[in-house]
């Protein structure tokens, strides 16, 4: 009788073992989730982004404005009807005299 107790008690420990620890277990459910909850704030973070891109494709279809600013920004375009001043800071452009001219 005891031992058919010993070999009960011995198949449970091996039953818990793979039910916590083995494949398909309680550790790897615990895993899985983490990396679904991980991959949901990534999916977030990147339908923020697509949704912004989407906004701004539609700026750019819809109007110039959204051009004419990228046009001044990025490549410093102007007008015809403006003016455009740069202003330079004399201590950048004027050799200093500890360094020798060319």
């Amino acid at each position: 009788m005891r031992w058919i107790l010993l070999v009960l008690l011995l198949l449970l420990a091996g039953l818990q073992y793979r039910l916590w620890w083995g494949e398909g277990g309680r550790l790897e459910l615990l895993q899985l989730r983490q990396q679904a909850q991980d991959s949901q704030r990534e999916n977030a973070v990147l339908r923020e982004r697509n949704e912004e891109l989407s906004r701004q494709v539609m700026d750019l279809k819809a109007g110039n404005t959204v051009l004419e600013q990228r046009a001044r920004e990025e490549l410093g375009l102007t007008r015809d009807d403006e003016v455009y001043y740069q202003f330079v800071d004399p201590d950048k452009l004027a050799p200093k005299a500890s360094e020798p001219r060319p």
